[in-house]
């Protein structure tokens, strides 16, 4: 089990540990549970899912990056297809404020970038502040998706963002989770590819400007991320961000990162160059690749 869990885990209740150890003591867990394990853990819990989801909320958290507030949230949301996807609050001491991945951020790219292609709900140990709510506006589950906190009853996103403006607003049609494809053309070294499949699967239909980061650690693994943009602009999660919160999610650290690659357009309007490259700087990644996607 990875260290980040011990605490977390001898606090859950008994049924739930000797049901979940074995999950947790693969090197290889990826914050995350398939919908197999997830069934599994309800029948021998006797947990629906949103009550397996709130007792399953201190690991989540245990995986949060928190050098700056010292101050953890996690979040889990479930997919559609049943699995459950951790995720946590994120910062990097050295870098601007707005670096910081918040919690729903982590658990919401987290599932993206697993394949998941509708979300039904999220359980957080915090009420989302309005900057999630509205990063939350822009999924394809849009208004309908349901929030589940401590001590109150279930309620929809458009309880909490009353009056919304999202992407149907600017008529967007293509949402956060849906299935999206820029077409580059896939080349170069493995880092490479990874970036430009990265930028692929974008969703950018404000700027128009497809962006993907991968991420290689020094035992080989790669990590990679795509750029989600948000109808309000801010909320947008940069493709760096993205990336960084699989390769923590997955028990890796800034010192794990061996090199990088961005990919994006030469004649974008918005560029993602040199905040990226900004950042890798500060976690202590000096070799990065640009690749002009084309």
């Amino acid at each position: 089990m990875h260290p980040r869990f011990v605490s977390a885990f001898e606090a859950l209740p008994v049924t739930l540990r000797a049901s979940l150890q074995s999950i947790l003591d693969d090197s290889a867990f990826p914050a995350m549970l398939t919908p197999e394990q997830t069934q599994h853990l309800q029948q021998q819990t006797g947990m629906d899912k949103n009550a397996l989801a709130f007792a399953l909320l201190p690991l989540a958290a245990a995986c949060a990056w928190t050098g700056i507030s010292h101050f953890n949230v996690g979040a889990i949301v479930q997919g559609a297809s049943g699995a459950l996807w951790f995720g946590a609050n994120m910062e990097f001491p050295g870098s601007c404020m707005q670096q910081t991945i918040h919690a729903e951020q982590s658990a919401i790219s987290h599932a993206w970038m697993g394949g998941e292609q509708t979300l039904t709900g999220i359980t957080v140990n915090y009420t989302p502040c309005g900057h999630c709510r509205q990063f939350m506006n822009e999924l394809n589950s849009g208004l309908s998706l349901e929030i589940h906190l401590p001590e109150r009853a279930p309620a929809k996103l458009g309880h909490y963002l009353p009056d919304a403006f999202g992407p149907k607003d600017l008529a967007i049609t293509t949402l956060l989770l849906d299935n999206e494809n820029h077409g580059f053309p896939v080349k170069g070294p493995a880092l490479e590819q990874a970036a430009i499949c990265a930028a692929n699967r974008s969703h950018c239909p404000y700027s128009q400007s497809p962006g993907g980061v991968a991420l290689q650690t020094h035992d080989g693994n790669i990590f990679a991320g795509s750029y989600a943009e948000n109808a309000a602009f801010n909320p947008s999660l940069p493709p760096l961000q993205v990336a960084l919160n699989l390769l923590r999610l997955r028990g890796y650290g800034a010192e794990d990162i061996a090199c990088a690659a961005i990919a994006e357009r030469t004649n974008g309007q918005i560029s993602h160059h040199d905040s990226t490259v900004s950042l890798l700087n500060t976690l202590g990644c000096q070799k990065i690749t640009s690749v002009t996607l084309a």
